[in-house]
């Protein structure tokens, strides 16, 4: 069944490619189409088109069908083109020609429209749900662990002394910056379409108000054509947000395979959360956060595959958008595993203690030295150039001490403030 049959069908091998992967992508989709063909026809019986029994006959069918995808046993059909198709033709299967008239007013188009902001809203909400488990793991081990010196690196060369409560906290605050970038999304997301129908609008009276109501949206998409034009921005705004925590968990498994190396060993795991090798017994290998720094490095390519897919697009609606759900849909399963999988393995990090007494380490405590000799009264330029040419004779002896109290730094970690400022942004899409 299709909804634009018009008494032929297509030859199977057409069929197989126009169609793609649309069946199975399409069950995600399923409680939407069901949520927004109520609110519909909720509103087809505002305006006259469809009588009080009616409504009331569509709705119970509608609920029906709506338990059976929440008990995971809704199909589409073989034959059926899509999820739109499967749920219409339940409907009049069931209650013949009354399943028909669900229709009137609106396009396959802007019913997948509504259908993928409903997706895209929720599924905008799963990650930040995710986020924010991640987020407190961090904060939480950056104040375990904020006393316990660490080397920090620029050009990967021995720089100015860290902390873990500084690099754990590091990782919390950029992924506040990549809520902001999920809450961006989740307001493209959050406009409501329906109504635009094939991106002309329609004939009929139609309350968009009305079904914007029902279906808890922020506000409508009102010109009918830039609703049209919202297909592949939305999954677009929302791909570049995939990719902005994409890039922080990357940033975070490379950071982790560096510090397990033997070279470095900050930190360590249980053995039963690493692999090994099949030809060196004493490999101890850091798989999980290869994998993870992997697919986050493959993430963060699909805003520019959606830029691609979308770029030289004409006017309304085009059939090459269907295979945004293809990008998009697993895109943001293969994050929320990541995110997951993170927050599991940071409950399990061992961290090393005493690691900058190591003699390799003496040469991070230039820059107090520096400070220390300001501080008594020598001009910056003269105590650079006094502690340089010891590090050059041989003569600098460190005193591994920090000093650090600024906002921020090593002694003032700000993670409260940090805090406050991670749930002003996530109350923006968590409510």
């Amino acid at each position: 069944m299709k909804l634009w049959s018009k008494g032929f069908e297509p030859d199977k091998m057409i069929e197989q490619f126009t169609v793609g992967n649309d069946r199975e992508l399409d069950l995600r989709l399923a409680r939407y189409d069901v949520q927004g063909s109520m609110a519909h026809i909720r509103m087809l019986e505002s305006i006259g088109l469809l009588k009080s029994d009616e409504l009331e006959v569509l709705l119970k069918a509608l609920g029906e069908i709506a338990d059976v995808i929440e008990r995971g046993e809704f199909r589409i059909e073989e034959g059926v083109e899509d999820v739109h198709s499967q749920v219409e033709f339940m409907l009049t299967a069931k209650l013949g020609d009354i399943g028909k008239k669900i229709h009137s007013g609106r396009s396959r188009n802007d019913q997948v429209l509504v259908d993928l902001k409903l997706f895209m809203r929720d599924e905008l909400k799963h990650i930040a749900k995710a986020v924010e488990r991640l987020f407190y793991r961090l904060q939480g081990l950056s104040e375990e662990h904020k006393d316990k010196l660490m080397p920090g690196y620029t050009h990967l060369q021995v720089a100015m002394p860290s902390s873990f409560g500084l690099w754990f906290g590091a990782y919390a605050e950029s992924l506040v910056d990549d809520m902001q970038m999920l809450v961006a999304a989740y307001n493209v997301a959050n406009q409501n379409p329906l109504g635009s129908a094939a991106g002309y609008g329609s004939s009929f009276p139609l309350d968009r108000e009305m079904t914007t109501r029902l279906l808890e949206f922020e506000t409508l998409h009102y010109n009918v054509v830039a609703a049209q034009m919202s297909r592949g921005k939305t999954e677009r705004a929302a791909s570049m947000a995939i990719a902005s925590i994409a890039s922080t968990l990357g940033h975070l498994a490379m950071d982790v395979c560096m510090w397990m190396c033997q070279n470095f060993g900050f930190v360590s795991f249980p053995d039963e959360l690493t692999t090994g090798s099949s030809i060196m017994p004493h490999k101890k290998n850091p798989d999980v956060f290869e994998i993870m720094r992997g697919k986050c490095n493959r993430l963060q390519s699909i805003p520019n595959e959606i830029a691609l897919l979308t770029a030289n697009l004409p006017l309304g609606y085009n059939r090459d958008l269907q295979l945004l759900k293809d990008i998009i849909f697993p895109a943001s399963t293969e994050l929320i595993e990541c995110l997951d999988m993170a927050d599991f393995m940071l409950q399990h990090i061992r961290i090393k203690d005493g690691i900058v007494e190591d003699p390799r380490y003496d040469y991070l405590f230039t820059v107090e030295e520096v400070n220390r000799l300001v501080l008594e009264g020598m001009p910056f330029r003269e105590a650079y150039k006094k502690v340089g040419h010891e590090v050059q004779n041989g003569t600098y002896s460190p005193v591994r001490e920090v000093n650090h109290t600024h906002a921020g730094s090593i002694s003032n970690l700000c993670n409260k403030e940090i805090a406050d400022k991670f749930r002003k942004v996530a109350g923006e899409i968590m409510g």
